[in-house]
């Protein structure tokens, strides 16, 4: 039982070590061990005081990044607006320059077809005119062919013109 029950000399002798060796810590060990429990409570505080403006600095990003985009999605429509502008201008310009083509090429074939029937009927009148010489010689001829009929003929123009 003597390991069970103290032993007042042991008791003594522990005490005095226990002492000794507070007395070794804390001259020796306590502060450093103190100096680096503050430093790393430091460190600690740094390292939240770091990361919370680090969040705060990406949640400015974000929102600068918000606002280019929405500032980018405005430009692409500015853009396609546009875009859509020039190419209802330049369809509007192509019907309008194909209108104008239409027309003129219209006006032209009319012209065209107004000279040709113009030539046509001047090539009617000309045929006309020689068939009816044509036709004239031949009764001409057929009357005059006797020299009594060709005398009344001739004496009969004269009558009928009118000397001044």
């Amino acid at each position: 039982m003597g390991l069970v029950t103290p032993n007042p000399g042991t008791i003594i002798w522990m005490v005095i070590i226990f002492g000794i060796t507070l007395f070794i810590l804390r001259k020796f060990a306590w502060k450093p061990i103190l100096n680096a429990l503050k430093d790393r409570e430091n460190s600690i505080a740094n390292a939240l005081s770091t990361a919370d403006q680090a969040r705060k600095e990406v949640e400015g990003l974000k929102a600068d990044n918000e606002k280019i985009i929405r500032e980018a999605r405005k430009e692409k429509d500015i853009i396609l607006k546009e875009a859509r502008e020039i190419k209802d201008k330049m369809i509007e310009e192509a019907k309008a320059k194909a209108a104008f083509e239409t027309q003129k090429s219209i006006e032209q074939a009319r012209l065209q077809i107004e000279a040709e029937k113009i030539a046509a009927i001047g090539e009617i009148k000309q045929q006309v005119a020689i068939l009816s010489v044509q036709i004239a010689e031949k009764i001409i001829r057929k009357e005059l062919a006797n020299k009594g009929e060709q005398e009344k003929m001739v004496n009969d123009i004269l009558d009928g013109i009118k000397l001044n």
